[in-house]
């Protein structure tokens, strides 16, 4: 049995709160800890689980994930450093926040105790996301296999290095909206060839479904399936020539470079944030 405080009711709180009640964790497991009482309510109504306060939820819990803004983590995990800071009981202390390095929460929290980062992203919302899962300092395997089940309630896991974390953050992480860019793009190219924009719409997300299923299928890889797909001469030849001759590649290899250029400056902010807060 493990008790799992999750901090903070947004959507992605409640998708990890979905897949843990989908997947038999059972509700007296589950604490939810919301500032918003609405939203609370609602939580603990729908999921059949305890809301409580800050101090109350993480008392005993095994497992506490911190699921609030980025820019709110340092703050929510110093209120739950004094919450813990006398409890005999170990908790791991988990957070789902793009670029906030563990070493800022192991900072805020009593000395040696154990902190694991994850990058979730979006699809967790319908229970097919892909987290990355790296352990600080003080965790051990224990801690990260604990951590895994937890995170395997909402889709697959794969365990990094930290220094690996803004990479995984550029393609993951915000890999989704690359494939929402894309989609958009043919449903608005679709409309100029004459198609009724609720038939390119149905066209455009079921075929999405169906190239994420044969990538996911244990098979070929995206470049096989895709030259599988693309006859000598043919049309989806063509198609492919013009991505290709207009950058496509580069743009795609840009795109993910920013991405993990943006997550480097935010893990370098908020360290540095943290250094200047304990100089002070």
């Amino acid at each position: 049995m493990t008790r799992i405080a999750v901090v903070g009711g947004g959507r992605i709180g409640e998708a990890l709160i979905a897949g843990l009640r989908k997947s038999g964790t059972e509700q007296s497991d589950i604490v939810v800890i919301e500032a918003v009482e609405p939203r609370a309510s609602e939580l603990a109504k729908k999921y059949c689980i305890l809301s409580t306060s800050l101090d109350i939820g993480c008392e005993g819990a095994d497992v506490i994930v911190v699921a609030v803004k980025p820019g709110d983590v340092p703050a929510v995990v110093d209120r739950i450093g004094d919450a813990i800071s006398d409890s005999v009981h170990e908790s791991i202390v988990v957070s789902l926040a793009a670029g906030v390095p563990t070493s800022v929460l192991e900072n805020k929290l009593s000395a040696g105790s154990p902190v694991v980062r994850v990058m979730p992203n979006t699809a967790m919302l319908v229970g097919q996301g892909v987290s990355a899962v790296c352990k600080g300092r003080y965790a051990r395997d224990e801690h990260l296999e604990k951590v895994v089940t937890v995170m395997e309630s909402v889709g697959a896991v794969v365990v990094v290095d930290e220094s690996k974390m803004d990479a995984v953050t550029a393609v993951s992480g915000s890999g989704p909206a690359y494939f929402f860019l894309l989609a958009e793009a043919m449903v608005d190219a679709a409309v100029e060839q004459g198609l009724p924009r609720d038939v390119a719409l149905r066209l455009a997300t079921g075929t999405a479904l169906g190239a994420g299923a044969m990538l996911t299928a244990g098979g070929d890889g995206p470049a096989d399936l895709r030259a599988a797909v693309c006859s000598p001469g043919g049309t989806t030849a063509a198609a492919i020539r013009r991505l290709e001759s207009g950058g496509f590649r580069s743009a795609v290899a840009d795109a993910v470079e920013a991405s993990a250029t943006r997550s480097r400056d935010l893990a370098l902010a908020a360290q540095k944030a943290d250094d200047d807060e304990r100089d002070d």
